[in-house]
């Protein structure tokens, strides 16, 4: 399978399950397909293809200066390690998806609330987030108020 391909199924996999997170009824099917159909296939093909890399780069790859714009630069100039890092992305960011979802849902969030927060998760994975952690701190404290002050 050319790296190009990978890259196709990841997004199409990807953009499937982001389809049926904002969509979709949240049953447990619809979560569990997401979870594992979804998350664990995106994990699962980041683990093969970065083996791959690996074993294709040989040393190679150990003198890459990750510390560096340059060094992150010539490791990404290579196809492999440009699509092994974009399915990182799509693995991970459909996790914190899932997770805004989940926690949404449990503090009774309008799935027409929830749309925005997780197609700007989908665009821009940290601004989601950063944007739902803002939003869910005050639900957060009316769900579970502190009992008691406290002391410092």
């Amino acid at each position: 399978m050319s790296w190009e391909t990978l890259l196709g199924f990841a997004h199409g996999l990807a953009l499937v399950m982001w389809a049926v997170l904002i969509f979709a009824p949240r049953g447990e099917l619809a979560r569990a397909a997401i979870f594992y159909a979804g998350i664990g296939l995106l994990c699962l093909a980041y683990a093969v293809s970065f083996g791959v890399l690996l074993s294709q780069s040989g040393a190679g790859l150990a003198n890459v200066d990750i510390t560096s714009i340059e060094g992150l630069r010539s490791l990404f100039a290579r196809d492999a390690a440009l699509v092994v890092g974009w399915i990182h992305y799509l693995a991970f960011d459909l996790f914190v998806g899932l997770w805004i979802a989940r926690d949404a849902d449990a503090k009774h969030f309008s799935r027409l609330f929830q749309a925005p927060i997780l197609l700007l998760t989908l665009v821009a994975g940290p601004v989601g987030l950063l944007i739902w952690l803002i939003i869910r701190e005050p639900a957060a404290r009316r769900a579970n108020p502190r009992k008691g002050k406290l002391k410092l």
